[in-house]
């Protein structure tokens, strides 16, 4: 790669780590479709509208739109460029995003330094959100593949919403539940018909 393309698509050289990774992403990715990346649940983001989009999310259904607005308070906005990464495969689980304009990739690296695209998410897409349950180290990477703004909701915020209103937190768990078992029932399927 030349210096120029690199400034360019990074807006500044990146780290040596990174473009190593983006040189081993070339040579060796290979992709891999996976129900469970799957987002069956895409909703409008423009700004005017992001309350809806949230509403319109399973996780969030239940909430009238006086709990989503004080939702909306927690809620921080984040622009990446192509490229860049959102998060690594391994680092820990700090939220969920919900794709406001632009594409993310969702990446992993097995033991064999492969990397596997496993989804790639589009506008009113949204991913992490098993990071609001568990906080566990993150199963894969999310690379903007083009430029991407997010509306995040970190763990700790969300947690003291519910500390808040914890009938709604029950409702906002609720939601999470229902998206985890509704992947996890189309991967078994994906298996069973191997």
């Amino acid at each position: 790669m030349k210096i120029d393309s690199l400034v360019k698509n990074y807006g500044a050289l990146p780290k040596v780590e990174q473009f190593n990774k983006e040189i081993i992403m070339d040579d060796k990715q290979q992709v891999i479709h996976s129900s469970f990346w799957t987002n069956f649940f895409t909703s409008n983001t423009d700004e005017t509208n992001l309350r809806e989009a949230l509403l319109s999310l399973p996780i969030f259904k239940e909430l009238n739109k006086r709990d989503c607005s004080l939702l909306l308070n927690i809620i921080h906005n984040r622009i990446y460029v192509a490229g860049e990464y959102i998060f690594y495969q391994g680092d820990p689980g700090l939220g969920m995003y919900l794709i406001r304009e632009g594409e993310v990739e969702i990446k992993r690296e097995n033991s064999d330094k492969s990397i596997h695209l496993l989804a790639t998410l589009k506008k009113g897409d949204f991913f992490g959100e098993l990071a609001l349950v568990d906080g566990e180290k993150r199963s894969a990477s999310a690379i903007a593949s083009s430029d991407t703004k997010l509306a995040v909701i970190f763990k700790p915020d969300l947690e003291e919403y519910i500390e808040r209103l914890p009938k709604k937190g029950i409702k906002i768990m609720r939601g999470i539940s229902e998206i985890i078992a509704m992947r996890l029932r189309k991967v078994n399927e994906e298996l069973s018909q191997q």
